[in-house]
């Protein structure tokens, strides 16, 4: 199974204590995937899905918190390769009981739930804030494996929907984006650590402890990856400056020649001639009295620039 798979089969095997937690995040899950149908005085709701874990937890929920069995059964859609899609149905007084319980329907009967947006009645308490979150996840989110990419993402049927669940996400100090989908709007989060606490307030704590670990290992990674570039980059910039040097040595040597030069000079280009890969410390450390850093620098700057010295009247001559 895929890392969102396996995140919403630990959360479909989790239940709150408290009732009106098991009433929220039902709630949840019927907002993103349930529809109301009137007839008369008579209502009938149905929640379809195509995943087997929401299936089974919308089941429980209600079975838990009101004492309500829906209807199951299994759609098969003709041409496709998936199992197809599982029907919750109710109907009757025990629909009434769930609706008012949603508080979707109020005591006139009347529907009053909009745009896929509840009542913020059905999640007054934190613990409830946290159920509506994981029951909204279940229903229609997804998250990506962390070893690939950290990416969160909740698709909600109209903005009025995505407002609400975005503005529960800030009440935990999660900061989701949002971004139009074609007719969808879609809530998503990219940072590794606001991940960790999206997981946290669903409580899928095995998954949240699989992300940690990734990151971690991730984190290693960068750190070692990072620390062998500077190196890398260092050591290319040595040679580099080491051949630049020693061009200029052999240049100084062929048109003018060591004897004609300052003895540290002279000195300083014989030892780097016979060293090349020798740093500044161990040139300066070969040199008879041993020289700093700072000294072998200067005396290899002077004759860089006696060097370009001689390119220049070099080229001037032509």
């Amino acid at each position: 199974m895929s890392f969102s798979a396996d995140v919403k089969e630990e959360l479909s095997e989790q239940f709150g204590h408290k009732q009106h937690c098991l009433i929220a995040e039902a709630g949840a899950i019927f907002a993103a995937c349930g529809q109301i149908m009137v007839s008369d005085d008579s209502f009938t709701a149905v929640m379809q899905t195509e995943n087997e874990a929401v299936a089974r937890k919308y089941y429980n929920l209600l079975k838990k918190a009101l004492g309500i069995r829906p209807a199951a059964g299994l759609e098969n859609t003709p041409g496709k390769k998936r199992k197809g899609t599982y029907v919750l149905t109710l109907m009757g007084e025990d629909c009434r009981r769930v609706l008012e319980a949603f508080y979707m329907v109020d005591k006139n009967g009347q529907v009053c739930v909009r745009d896929g947006v509840c009542q913020g009645m059905i999640f007054q308490r934190p613990c409830c804030k946290r159920a509506f979150l994981r029951g909204a996840f279940l229903a229609s989110g997804s998250i990506s494996n962390p070893e690939k990419a950290y990416h969160y993402e909740l698709v909600c049927q109209t903005k009025e929907r995505a407002d609400q669940l975005k503005e529960l996400m800030i009440e935990f100090d999660i900061d989701a984006g949002m971004v139009k989908r074609k007719k969808n709007f879609v809530l998503y989060v990219k940072e590794g650590s606001q991940l960790v606490d999206l997981l946290n307030v669903m409580e899928a704590h095995g998954a949240l402890m699989e992300l940690e670990n990734v990151r971690i290992i991730r984190e290693i990674s960068g750190t070692v990856n990072r620390k062998v570039n500077c190196e890398t980059a260092n050591i290319n910039k040595t040679v580099s400056a080491a051949v630049q040097q020693i061009n200029d040595i052999i240049l100084l040597r062929d048109k003018v020649g060591f004897d004609n030069l300052p003895e540290g000079l002279a000195e300083i280009a014989e030892v780097r001639l016979a060293k090349p890969e020798a740093s500044l410390k161990e040139l300066g450390d070969s040199l008879d009295p041993p020289v700093g850093k700072s000294g072998v620098n200067h005396r290899l700057r002077k004759i860089k620039e006696i060097a370009n010295g001689l390119r220049e009247d070099e080229e001037e001559k032509q």
